[in-house]
């Protein structure tokens, strides 16, 4: 199962790195990371997507929890919260294609960020779900490039 941690840490060189090896050395999987100061400069927030059965996140987040500069570890799967991703992707352009393209942009609330001849690059925010569709719809139309941020996730407010 796909598991959504926050971790709080002390905004210092090497935090990063540990955290990766740790993941490495003991064989967890990570599909993303994401980290990036808080209102806190001296506080960063990581956003780890990882998936395991129970035991193994268990030990995901005891292990984390052991980290030096960790502050506060939070598993936000089965938490209210807001999560979400940055998706760039470049698309081939023609005459043909350009009126579908451009309202797929809108329906999608996307932006467009660059415009050449044969091609355009838009952005598009959302959760993953949204990210994952926009990528389907437009593949049709030519993906050229296309880059994707990992996952960056809050607890919803009170």
């Amino acid at each position: 199962m796909k598991h959504l941690i926050s971790v709080l840490v002390e905004n210092k060189f090497g935090t990063l790195n540990r955290v990766a090896a740790m993941f490495s050395a003991r064989g967890f999987n990570l599909q993303s990371i994401s980290i990036g100061e808080t209102e806190d400069s001296e506080v960063s927030r990581m956003t780890i997507v990882t998936r395991g059965d129970d035991q193994i996140i268990s030990q995901v987040l005891k292990q984390l929890n052991r980290l030096v500069d960790t502050i506060k570890v939070t598993d936000l799967t089965k938490q209210p919260h807001v999560e979400r991703e940055l998706l760039l992707m470049t698309l081939k352009l023609s005459k043909s294609t350009q009126h579908e393209i451009f309202e797929l942009i809108n329906v999608f609330k996307g932006k467009v960020v660059d415009i050449k001849q044969k091609s355009i690059t838009i952005e598009v925010i959302g959760s993953p779900d949204k990210i994952n569709t926009t990528i389907d719809i437009f593949r049709a139309y030519g993906i050229m490039e296309l880059a994707r941020s990992g996952a960056v996730a809050i607890h919803r407010g009170e």
